[in-house]
């Protein structure tokens, strides 16, 4: 079909006012599945390659010619700045057939949702999170709202396949189309998507529909990449030896440097001089300590400021500033952010990307890099790695730059297999099954607890969860008075349990920290966990201040800028390092591969990590002897499979093995004593991984590992057989034991 013909007048005015020559690959795929078939869609192109419009031109175009007696498309998004982006070009692409966009989420203005409520039409843009309140709070409003919803498009649907937060997606979509009594057909977006197949049956679960996944030439992707390697203090690792880079290596102007200041921070401020650029981190401390030594580079040079900063703890009015000003296209501004920006926002003519460290996948590594080469140039990503000397002492495991090999196995593992991380399925989510029953409780009054099993348990991501364990579930929750029974014998939210979900952290099933305000003056600064006491410094929005006074019970600090440089303190992030990155790492070291984007220092630091890796017979073994009763193992395994083998060398072989002191650096290697020899440990682990065993056997006795938000509110039983059965990868770690007595104790991968 000629699918810019099928396009409504309005669209196609939209095309040749935008000036554009002929549709895209995606865009006439879109067109046709979405115009032809009733099915749902996932929609995988590159960054950049007109996604939104490829979904949106078609989905206008319907509701344009049979206009909805409510919302028409419902546009989820996992991030605020993702839903503002995009509400200015579906705006403008609207305006003309009066169709409105209304955006639903903490910062968007009262006024658009009470018109909605009041006339429900249109597109509404909406996160997650606000979504969920909406089901909440808004119960009664649903059938209005969306009962003749036709179309769920979801953005960047692979932030979504792997914890959490995806499933409480899905199960939203699934609640809200039962409650509006309407069959949308779901529209799923995303440039990163390693095994479509997995991801279209993920986003079909509960629909009743099969999903359609258009094929059509993306055309060629060209990339600028480059990676180098900087130790914090001098001598860089190619110092007084002959190397030559596989590209030319970009030679840093001289500056002045601050002091205490690192040659990494050195390279990104005078590679971004006269550029606008974004410098993605994997931590809001780390964000906030580079914009602070950048900003202080600024400062020793006598130039005018040049880094912002996004992420976020940070207060909406900080975040849209940095926004607004990657937007402008005249901007030379550069923007310290982390994910918070790596997702979908169209920030203008971005000139490249750095990435400190290796991020912990594939998919955000493909995101990052996609942020730039927009308006027809290549994306650029400039990877810095960054360590300290070794002691002079220093054990194997610290001779390994791990973030390096890292960075070059993600590159590697897309460039040669196209691998993405798939969805993450086959879990128990106990967290989230607390949360959607107290959610659909609070929504929808009471409920006998027939009804209420037969609302939450049929929701597609609980299928592995049996009626006996709800039934667990509910008495625990009657016991802690979350859940109550009226006289009727029916069930309600408790009173402790009303405290929890009229809270509006209650919306997100992510884990979040306490967190206190920071103010200066009139000004909201972001959010801090663990404030200091009155006259220590805190770091926050790129800069240091100091505290002048802290309200425990309102949870908010008041302070006054500064100077200085101190680290700054958000709570933990978890990684999620998928096995086949290790099994690449392992490549890495053992190869001879060249790889063309490793600069000068980087292609140095590599051969004497090769070196060190050959010389300690890691090839061959994944077992190292340190000297005297002192080991280390490299398994190669991801986080899971090496969180479970960590549990099953302490619990099930500590004895047999004598082991003592067990040390891990997730995920690449474990220290320990013991007392048998090599042979002796390889065939002891392979004896106990081959026995039968529950995985609930690699939980101490009285251990409730709480791993999710919720899993506080959980049963104990529950709590450990969650985290037995669907977060450690008993299985994957099985294989990698059994495969090392196999293979005569060398590597088996």
């Amino acid at each position: 079909m000629n699918v810019f013909e099928r396009y409504a007048p309005f669209i196609q005015d939209y095309i040749y006012r935008s000036g554009w020559q002929a549709l895209r690959g995606v865009q006439n795929a879109a067109g046709d599945a979405i115009f032809n078939t009733q099915d749902n869609v996932l929609l995988t192109a590159s960054t950049a390659s007109g996604k939104t419009e490829a979904a949106f031109f078609p989905i206008l175009t319907l509701l344009d010619e049979d206009p909805p007696a409510s919302v028409g498309a419902l546009y989820i998004a996992p991030l605020k700045a993702l839903i503002n982006d995009q509400c200015g070009r579906l705006d403008e692409l609207c305006e003309e057939a009066g169709i409105s966009v209304t955006r639903w989420h903490g910062d968007a203005p009262q006024t658009q949702k009470r018109k909605l409520i009041r006339k429900p039409s249109g597109i509404l843009q909406i996160t997650p999170e606000s979504l969920e309140s909406l089901m909440i709070n808004k119960h009664m409003e649903i059938p209005s709202l969306f009962g003749d919803l036709r179309f769920i498009v979801i953005d960047e649907i692979h932030s979504l396949l792997r914890g959490d937060r995806g499933m409480q997606t899905f199960c939203l979509i699934e609640r809200l189309c039962r409650l509006a009594g309407c069959r949308p057909r779901r529209i799923g977006l995303s440039a990163t998507i390693g095994d479509p197949e997995a991801a279209g049956r993920f986003l079909s679960a509960g629909s009743g529909r099969r999903t359609v996944i258009p094929r059509f030439d993306g055309g060629k992707e060209v990339w600028r990449l480059s990676m180098e390697h900087f130790f914090n203090t001098e001598p860089q690792a190619d110092e007084g030896k002959q190397s030559v880079p596989e590209t030319p290596a970009p030679e840093p102007a001289t500056d002045t440097a601050p002091k205490a200041a690192d040659p990494g921070m050195g390279y990104i401020f005078e590679h971004t001089r006269g550029k606008k650029c974004l410098i993605f981190t994997n931590s809001r401390e780390e964000c906030e300590a580079v914009c602070q030594s950048l900003r202080q580079y600024c400062e020793a040079n006598h130039e005018p400021e040049r880094f912002l900063i996004h992420h976020g703890n940070l207060s909406a009015s900080y975040r849209e500033s940095a926004e607004e000003e990657m937007k402008d296209d005249d901007s030379l501004q550069s923007v310290c952010a982390t994910a918070t920006l790596e997702l979908g926002i169209d920030i203008g003519r971005l000139e490249r990307a750095f990435q400190i460290d290796a991020p912990f996948t594939v998919s955000g590594f493909l995101q990052r890099m996609g942020r730039t080469g927009r308006r027809g140039s290549p994306s650029e990503m400039w990877f810095v790695m960054r360590e300290n000397h070794p002691e002079p002492r220093a054990m194997l495991p610290d001779l390994i730059p791990w973030p390096l090999i890292q960075g070059i196995a993600l590159i590697q593992l897309y460039i040669e297999e196209r691998f993405v991380e798939p969805p993450r399925t086959g879990r128990l989510p106990y967290s989230l099954l607390y949360h959607q029953t107290m959610s659909t409780l609070a929504s929808g009054g009471e409920m006998t607890p027939a009804e209420l099993a037969s609302r939450v348990l049929t929701l597609s991501c609980f299928n592995r969860i049996s009626q006996e364990d709800y039934r667990i579930l509910l008495r625990h929750l009657l016991e802690i008075d979350h859940i109550s029974r009226t006289e009727n014998g029916g069930l309600i939210v408790g009173l402790t349990g009303e405290r929890i979900v009229n809270n509006y952290k209650f919306y997100a099933v992510f884990q979040e920290n306490i967190e206190y305000s920071v103010r200066s003056g009139p000004e909201e600064l972001g959010t801090i966990v663990k404030p200091p006491p009155v006259g220590d410094k805190i770091a926050i929005a790129g800069r240091v201040w100091v505290v002048e006074e802290v309200d425990h019970k309102k949870r908010e600090v008041y302070c006054t800028l500064v100077k200085g440089n101190i680290p700054a303190y958000f709570g933990d992030v978890a990684g999620d390092i998928h096995t086949h990155i290790l099994e690449r790492m392992y490549a890495v070291l053992n190869e001879e591969k060249k790889y063309p984007y490793l600069m000068r220092h980087a292609v140095c630091r590599l051969r004497e990590a090769r070196d060190t890796f050959r010389k300690s017979g890691m090839p061959d073994h994944p077992l190292v002897h340190l000297g005297g009763n002192m080991w280390a193992l490299f398994p190669w395994l991801g986080s899971y499979s090496f969180l479970a083998l960590e549990r099953f060398l302490k619990i099930r072989c500590a004895g047999r093995l004598g082991l003592k002191g067990l040390q891990a650096a997730r995920p690449y290697y474990l220290q320990f004593t013991m007392k048998v020899t090599k042979e002796e440990f390889y065939r002891i682990t392979a004896e106990e991984a081959a026995a039968e065993f529950d995985p609930q056997q690699l939980l101490y006795p009285k251990e409730v590992p709480v791993f999710e938000k919720y899993d506080e509110y959980v049963p104990p039983e529950l709590v450990r057989k969650g985290f037995a059965l669907g977060v450690l990868d008993v299985e994957g770690m099985k294989q990698r034991v059994t495969g090392w007595l196999g293979s005569g104790g060398g590597q088996c991968l």
